[in-house]
């Protein structure tokens, strides 16, 4: 049976597995589904079609899967989706999606979002992710794998950061990142590459060195746009690290950070 608080309220149709617990005064939906292994701190609600996985760790004073912040919102069954083993800090909002967009924000696994950070309706966040403290998501954000936000970075709607980006503190993102940038600023600008994270996840010397010559093709060689893509494109055949780059250039997004 779930451990649950005795001053916890767990609406009747929610489906938790045998060893959740939920922690003293928190508020559990009657369409929340929570996996196994799962802690939920006191003073936590958890409301709507939120699908939680296992072993994630929810601290105290968060509202997770509450409607989106859209005025176009008109309480259509949209879903909330967090995989398996994140840490989610305390005083964070996650809302669910809209039927103009994805219906559902999907959270991946493994993420460490921190104190005060907000993920708005329709974001996509993918695996081993940080969102430091304050980070703000707008409205259909996509996030890659691997990537890290300083503390109070916002992320415009619609925006796209790629796989193993760092974004430094206090970063306002009005345009896309490429995968393996790392950006600051208000707007935020590239600032070179991400070597030390990539070190950090396995890529070896070579694979680093490719995704530096990828990074002065596309921002120092004085190519147009479209010719640097179709550069990467054809160095990708000999360098396989870089198709997640050329595949981020090729997608339709709100043009790349410059």
């Amino acid at each position: 049976m779930p451990d649950i608080h005795p001053t916890a309220i767990v609406a009747a149709g929610a489906a938790l597995a045998a060893d959740v617990r939920i922690g003293a005064f928190s508020i559990v939906g009657g369409e929340v589904e929570i996996g196994p292994g799962t802690t939920v701190a006191e003073h936590v609600v958890l409301r709507g079609r939120t699908r939680i996985g296992a072993n994630n760790r929810i601290f105290q004073f968060n509202s997770i899967g509450d409607a989106p912040q859209d005025k176009k919102y008109g309480g259509e069954p949209t879903e909330l989706l967090i995989g398996d083993g994140n840490t989610i800090r305390e005083f964070c909002t996650l809302n669910t999606g809209t039927v103009q967009d994805k219906a559902a924000t999907r959270i991946g696994h493994r993420n460490w979002i921190m104190a005060y950070a907000h993920v708005a309706h329709d974001c996509v966040v993918g695996d081993d992710t940080v969102l430091a403290n304050g980070v703000t998501l707008a409205g259909h954000v996509e996030i890659g794998d691997f990537t890290i936000l300083g503390g109070f970075t916002a992320v415009h709607q619609h925006c796209r950061i790629g796989a193993h980006c760092m974004l430094a503190g206090g970063s306002i993102v009005l345009r896309d990142v490429p995968p393996y940038v790392m950006a600051r600023g208000n707007s935020a600008a590239p600032h070179g590459v991400n070597a030390e994270g990539l070190k950090r996840r396995g890529f070896s010397p070579e694979a680093i060195a490719a995704i530096r010559r990828a990074y002065k093709t596309l921002y120092k060689s004085g190519l147009l746009f479209d010719q640097a893509r179709a550069q990467l494109a054809a160095e990708s055949a000999a360098h396989p690290e870089l198709r997640p780059l050329v595949e981020f250039l090729a997608a339709p997004g709100r043009g790349i950070i410059r």
